[in-house]
Order: C-alpha cells, then sequence, then structure tokens
C-alpha cells in the first residue's frame, strides 16, 4: 500500500492505474478509522481492481467552535486499517494543498437547509467542495459514503447527478457496536456514564422502526422517539425528523420513502443516528 500527500502525487499513481485498463473504487474520510470505515474499503475492495482512501479533516466543513482542532487523527493506525481492508493509496494531504487561496466553493439547495443544515449551515458547503476535489483528483469510477451520515449521502447523489460526475455512488450500512449504538470517531469523546446514555439514540431508532412499521404518522413516530431521548438526562435533542428521502423536506404523512434522522447531544458530544422506510 501506498501513501501520497500531494494531489500530483496521486493523480500519477491514478494514471498507471487507468493505463493498465483497471477500475478506481474512492473511500472519502476524515481519517480515526473505526469498523464503519473498514466496511466501505472492503467493499470498495472488492467491487474495483484498486482503491483509494483519503484521510483528510477537512476544516471547510466546520463552523465556528466546532470540533475541528480537538477531532480526533491516528494516521499510523488509520493507514494499518486501510492496509488490512484492501486499499491500495491513503491519499492524506494538509490544508494547504486542498485549499490553496480557495474561492471556489460548491453549493447545494434544499436539501442541505433542514437536519444538520439548520445548525450547522456551512456544513455540507464545505462537504460538497472537498468530495468534488476530491473527485476531480482521483477520477474514482465508484465512491464509497456510509448511510451513518444519510444527509450528506442524499447530498452527494443529488450534486454528482446535478454536476454530471461519472461516478457511481454507493451507500453502505450503518456500522454498530454490540449495544447498539452507531460506530462513530466523536465516540471516543463519551465518558463511561456518557457512553451508557448514548443508548437513546439506537434505542429511538428501535422505537421509531416499531412505530412506524404499524402504520402511524409522521408526529406519532417523533413522539414516540422523543420520549426515550427526553427521558435520558445526558442526552439533549437537537434534532428528530422525518423527511423526504430524496429532498430531506419534512412529511408529515408517511405515503413515500422517508429518512427518519436525529442529532442528540450527550453532554457536549454530538451524535447522529437514522433509519430509512421504503413504502412497499
Amino acid at each position: 500500500m501506498k501513501t501520497a500527500n500531494t494531489i500530483k502525487e496521486v493523480r500519477a499513481i491514478v494514471k498507471e492505474w487507468r493505463a493498465s485498463g483497471l477500475s478506481v473504487g474512492l473511500v472519502p474520510t476524515m481519517g480515526f478509522l473505526h469498523e464503519g470505515h473498514a466496511s466501505l474499503i472492503k467493499r470498495a475492495h472488492e467491487e474495483n481492481d484498486r482503491v483509494v482512501v483519503s484521510d483528510f479533516v477537512n476544516p471547510t466543513q466546520f463552523g465556528p467552535n466546532e470540533d475541528l482542532e480537538s477531532y480526533p487523527r491516528d494516521f499510523d493506525r488509520d493507514c494499518k486499517l486501510c492496509e488490512e481492508m484492501g486499499a491500495d493509496l491513503v491519499f492524506h494531504p494538509d490544508p494547504s494543498e486542498m485549499y490553496h487561496d480557495q474561492h471556489t466553493y460548491v453549493t447545494i439547495d434544499t436539501l442541505s437547509e433542514t437536519l444538520c443544515g439548520v445548525t450547522r449551515p456551512i456544513h455540507f458547503r464545505g462537504v460538497c467542495t472537498v468530495v468534488s476535489k476530491l473527485f476531480n483528483i482521483v477520477t474514482p469510477d465508484r465512491a464509497y459514503f456510509g448511510e451513518k451520515d444519510a444527509q450528506q449521502l442524499a447530498i452527494i447523489r443529488k450534486m454528482v447527478l446535478d454536476l454530471n460526475f461519472d461516478i457511481e455512488i454507493v451507500g453502505c450500512p450503518i456500522i454498530r457496536e454490540e449495544d447498539g449504538l452507531a460506530k462513530s470517531s466523536r465516540n471516543t469523546y463519551l465518558s463511561a456514564e456518557e457512553r451508557k446514555a448514548a443508548l437513546c439514540l439506537s434505542r429511538a431508532v428501535k422505537k421509531g422502526q416499531e412505530v412506524i412499521s404499524a402504520g402511524c404518522d409522521s408526529s406519532v413516530v417523533l413522539d414516540s422517539m422523543k420520549d426515550i431521548i427526553n427521558a435520558e438526562p445526558l442526552a439533549k435533542i437537537d434534532y428528530v425528523s422525518v423527511v423526504d428521502a430524496l429532498d430531506m423536506q419534512p412529511v408529515e404523512k408517511i405515503e413515500k420513502d422517508v429518512l427518519v434522522a436525529m442529532a442528540v447531544y450527550i453532554g457536549k458530544t454530538r451524535l447522529i443516528d437514522n433509519f430509512s422506510y421504503k413504502i412497499k
């Protein structure tokens, strides 16, 4: 497995692969990799001849007073996991390599204005910009994203469609701990007490799935989930919402495919979780 710190290096390596007729998969990450990332890399390895993993804490998707500086990092550990899962190249640039006197950004309307976009108004501009740059640098055939970041996945799919990127976007299932907590790099922020409290998210997901399967409208689903979260003293709800699976807009009656998503603070740590419900 190779590592590269510059765009020039990545392009040269990919050019050699392309000259040999090899397909390329991309797994964009912000590092501090866990089993969720491993599942993406493993699938990319199974479906492509070569796999590139980007390991880059993207500053443009962090707002003021967010955790850019404290975001966990361990590049050596990341490289070990990447190699074990079959990655061929890890791209680990400095911010100055990715953003040199940057004046151009990629934004998306509507889909970015709900859920996480309400309290993180610049977040998805940063996501779309860095992902677009990675697409242009790596030119992958397929790119792999986790369904835990469901709004991000919907936004990237729409961006690829709107901007005519010739790339297949592959969504991969949420990977959970044995007790149900969704895998996240930010789980490392949690104290032992907070880690236990965080299970209210997965309990709320399970309850929401039961209620929605019974044919209830959004308000009943949301109330049932909020009751579970509000019963946990260390939890504070940012949002719990039922939205259209395609445009991320709130829906009251569940008559088409929806995403049920939440963001909850456990102490000072903001965690997200979700589930999808498809109309049969």
